[in-house]
């Protein structure tokens, strides 16, 4: 049995040419036995040509969009276990240790570094602010696993890389591992690390109103995949007020008058009920095979192997004399 587990450094990249070599750099002093990939998706500014100087592995991904980077890595690359991380500079390469000391000291299948100042991130104070507010929703519906469910900076077993689907095409993915990993209650760590400000000359691609909107729509549909008879439930409601609400003053002549000269409403009433109905039956039904369908992921998650057993203290890639910070256990 080796003494030394594979890791890989997953950094997707679009126009980081300011920052990708220093960050390469810095992963590497950090994890020295580590492979470090770059992933590019599309650049125009020579970060493919910066990152393969500073010693990267570098592979183009030509359809635009951060989850379609994020399911190429997955597919393409075997490790024991991989740290993901943004090519700007914001995440400390140095905290990756203690994200992989977490994920294997805490047998996690996942660990997020939590940014312990999102404010300060160029500024941005939109991002900052639906930032909360979506953290806030996410725990709403799906669970209370995550705190900052935005974060890029994580760490994964192998058991949570080949067994997530990756169906996002952009930065909607953060949301959808959270997700992945709460249906199918995996042990999940998060570990609070320093956010930095953007290098000068380095600008975030995110736009806040597009994709919030977008991200809105990711809830959407995954709630509606993982939590349908909550999703159709809802809508059901909706129609089922307005149905009551239409049909009461009809109801109220009828029982005064024996009447119902409003004939039109009344069956925009009864209409709107049957609908109300059937979107109830669809939940109960497609809540059923929700069930199957995270039981099959289940157990295509466990059959896959989890990495080799491993002496923390003895590891040459994790260094023992590092002061081990203190993390809080999201999920176990």
């Amino acid at each position: 049995m080796s003494d030394q587990l594979d890791i890989a450094i997953l950094l997707p990249c679009y126009n980081e040419a300011s920052t990708i070599g220093q960050v390469v750099r810095d992963f590497r002093a950090a994890l020295p036995s580590a492979r470090i990939y770059v992933y590019d998706n599309n650049s125009i500014d020579g970060t493919p040509l910066v990152a393969m100087l500073a010693g990267a592995t570098v592979v183009r991904e030509r359809r635009q969009g951060k989850g379609h980077v994020v399911r190429r890595m997955f597919a393409d690359i075997d490790a024991d276990i991989y740290v993901m991380a943004d090519g700007d500079g914001t995440y400390a390469p140095a905290d990756a240790e203690d994200l992989v000391r977490t994920l294997l000291t805490e047998q996690a299948d996942m660990v997020v570094g939590t940014r312990r100042d999102i404010r300060v991130e160029a500024g941005r104070q939109g991002h900052a602010f639906g930032n909360r507010v979506f953290n806030l929703l996410y725990r709403s519906i799906f669970g209370t696993d995550f705190s900052d469910i935005f974060s890029g900076y994580r760490a994964f077993s192998r058991r949570f890389v080949k067994s997530f689907p990756a169906v996002s095409n952009g930065f909607e993915i953060e949301t959808e591992m959270s997700v992945h990993a709460s249906r199918l209650k995996l042990p999940v760590s998060e570990l609070e690390l320093d956010y930095g400000r953007r290098p000068e000359g380095s600008h975030s691609k995110l736009s806040t109103f597009r994709d919030g909107v977008k991200i809105l729509w990711m809830f959407a549909m995954l709630m509606k995949e993982t939590r349908p008879f909550a999703f159709f439930g809802l809508i059901s409601t909706a129609f089922l007020t307005a149905s009551l609400i239409s049909m009461a003053p009809v109801l109220i002549e009828y029982f005064a008058t024996g009447l119902v000269p409003r004939l039109p409403t009344w069956v925009l009433s009864m209409a709107l009920m049957l609908v109300a109905i059937m979107l109830f039956t669809a939940g109960l039904i497609l809540d059923s095979v929700s069930r199957a369908r995270t039981e099959q992921l289940r157990i295509h998650y466990m059959s896959i192997a989890r990495q080799r057993p491993y002496d923390v203290e003895k590891s040459s890639a994790i260094p023992a004399s590092l002061p081990k910070r203190r993390s809080r256990k999201a999920a176990a």
